[in-house]
């Protein structure tokens, strides 16, 4: 296998590229300078190398704590519970939450083995209680995501806070007759006043 290929297989091993795109990207970075690629491979190794997750919320960061958790800006009654820290950043994309974070790295899954200590619930756990009113449970409208959210609904009972989802339904700009049966289910019952 030569030089060529193995680029294109390891694009390829990422998530969404396939053979096709996995070789416009080699060509591209062949077309490019010694030192933009020389850039992008050191960019690359120094993000595997410094790159962890915050001490407090489990989201990637290059510092102990996040610049979400060190904020004094943020709101520390709530906070928002998700599956990975890609979730944290399209809820900040909409500029609507101001709390905080608790990035689980996953759900809730007997079929694959991954129970609750596979997963960051213990480190949930251990942040409830103190000044914390509500959780928000922002997990992925799948059965893994359900298992969990009903599982820390449990775990959080004894602590008297406000659990909360994310709402569910009909997507902005989508057709009615297009949406599948459990997503109008969801938005049937989750209507609000107007």
């Amino acid at each position: 296998m030569d030089a060529l290929d193995r680029v294109v297989e390891q694009f390829s091993s990422l998530p969404t590229i396939g053979k096709k795109t996995a070789r416009r990207l080699a060509f591209h970075l062949l077309r490019q300078s010694q030192e933009s690629v020389d850039e992008f491979a050191t960019a690359i190794v120094q993000m595997r190398s410094q790159v962890r997750e915050c001490a407090t919320c489990h989201t990637f960061t290059d510092q102990d704590c996040c610049t979400i958790c060190s904020s004094a800006k943020r709101d520390r009654t709530v906070i928002c519970v998700v599956e990975q820290p890609s979730d944290v950043l399209a809820i900040e994309r909409t500029s609507e939450y101001q709390g905080l974070y608790h990035v689980l790295h996953g759900t809730i899954n007997p079929l694959d083995g991954v129970g609750p200590d596979e997963i960051r619930l213990r480190e949930l756990v251990s942040r409830l209680g103190g000044g914390l009113v509500e959780l928000i449970l922002a997990l992925n409208p799948t059965i893994e995501g359900e298992v969990t959210t009903q599982y820390i609904a449990k775990v959080a009972a004894p602590f008297q806070l406000k659990l909360t989802r994310i709402a569910r339904g009909v997507p902005v700009g989508a057709d009615l007759e297009f949406a599948d049966d459990a997503t109008l289910r969801k938005a049937i019952e989750g209507r609000v006043p107007l």
